[in-house]
């Protein structure tokens, strides 16, 4: 074999390796970051924007319930009475203790810093379980978290009302509501 082919062979080898590589990076890159979303500009903008505006957001399949609470997320809460809780207080886990005023907006919770009650374990989903006051009582609702939500023991699968002192479990922590 000549030395021009044997050189030619090795280039080829060569790129071909380094083809491999960054193919193998970028495989990694979309896994951890996921695809480049592009924006969409003013001309790929449809043709009637109220239409758009209009129309209800889009809502996953898996976080279709059809409950009083999810029917009409617009509409604001009354404000608590005296015979709904007042306050959340963490019964165990990391931020065991701490004591959270009730309004009557609805709180989130999660590991997200944009949630309303913050809970930093591994056990617990980005965006784990929404409380929120329905007809002057509290109901904890699980969105879609990888670890469920309980109730007294017994998994949240459905927006579920929370009675006074009753034990609820996301991840490591527990909490009750109390007046």
């Amino acid at each position: 074999m000549s030395e021009l082919t044997l050189l030619i062979l090795r280039l080829a080898f060569l790129v071909a390796l380094w083809g491999f590589v960054f193919a193998v990076v970028y495989a990694l890159r979309t896994d951890l970051f996921g695809q480049r979303v592009r924006r969409q500009q003013a001309q790929d903008a449809p043709a009637a924007p109220f239409a758009a505006a209009s129309a209800p957001p889009a809502v996953a399949p898996s976080q279709r319930v059809q409950t009083p609470a999810n029917a009409l997320p617009h509409i604001t809460a009354p404000a608590a009475t005296a015979t709904s809780a007042s306050r959340l207080v963490i019964t165990s886990g990391a931020r065991e203790g701490l004591e959270l005023p009730l309004g009557n907006q609805p709180l989130t919770i999660g590991r997200s810093s944009e949630s309303g009650l913050v809970i930093r374990d591994d056990y617990t989903s980005t965006h784990h379980a929404r409380l929120m006051l329905l007809n002057d009582s509290w109901v904890i609702q699980d969105l879609d978290s990888t670890n469920g939500t309980f109730l007294a023991g017994g998994r949240v699968v459905v927006p579920t009302q929370v009675p006074l002192n009753t034990p609820v479990k996301i991840g490591t922590t527990s909490f009750e509501l109390r007046r």
